[in-house]
């Protein structure tokens, strides 16, 4: 079984850390992973996006047309990537940032209000990880259980005080 995810925003949003933290997860449970970040020169602002590919066996390309599953964090990425997602696939989108509904009628849209779930949990930089907890709960690729394992096992020393917020913020978006 193989699953193609891009995780697209604007930089900032958090979208290289949560494919990032996607890919050490994969890793983590045995899995062939393909991590590919793409962002502009803006330091926070511009566009980002990354193309995380899981496998069970070898993966013949990194680089992918059509993905299974696309997680949203904006408008200029709804607008580019809902057109791609593959037919059956799945689109999680967040609602906070983006201010239409989905044309297809041929996908799973996921609508989730990160920004305000992140808020309530005390910090709108979790936006990110309730994403991720949406389409994990969307989509068989991964257990949450092994998302919150590479993050107390890959997460930065300095970081680790963020542990316990970043684990409730993939559960809440798990449960959405």
């Amino acid at each position: 079984m193989q699953n193609e995810i891009i995780i697209a925003g604007f930089g900032g949003q958090g979208v290289l850390f949560a494919g990032q933290l996607l890919a050490y997860a994969a890793m983590d449970e045995g899995k062939e992973v393909t991590w590919i970040p793409s962002y502009g020169p803006e330091m926070r602002g511009g566009t980002a996006n990354c193309t995380v590919v899981i496998a069970d066996e070898e993966i013949g390309s990194p680089l992918v047309r059509n993905p299974k599953a696309v997680l949203v964090m904006n408008l200029p990425s709804l607008d580019k990537y809902e057109p791609l997602v593959k037919e059956g696939g799945v689109l999680v989108l967040n609602s906070s940032m983006v201010p239409r509904g989905v044309a297809r009628k041929d996908i799973t849209v996921v609508l989730v209000p990160a920004n305000e779930i992140a808020e309530e949990l005390g910090d709108r930089r979790m936006a990110n990880m309730v994403m991720l907890g949406g389409l994990l709960a969307h989509l068989e690729v991964l257990p949450v259980k092994a998302i919150e394992k590479a993050l107390k096992d890959h997460l930065p020393a300095r970081h680790q005080k963020l542990l316990p917020a970043n684990i409730e913020a993939i559960q809440r978006g798990s449960k959405f």
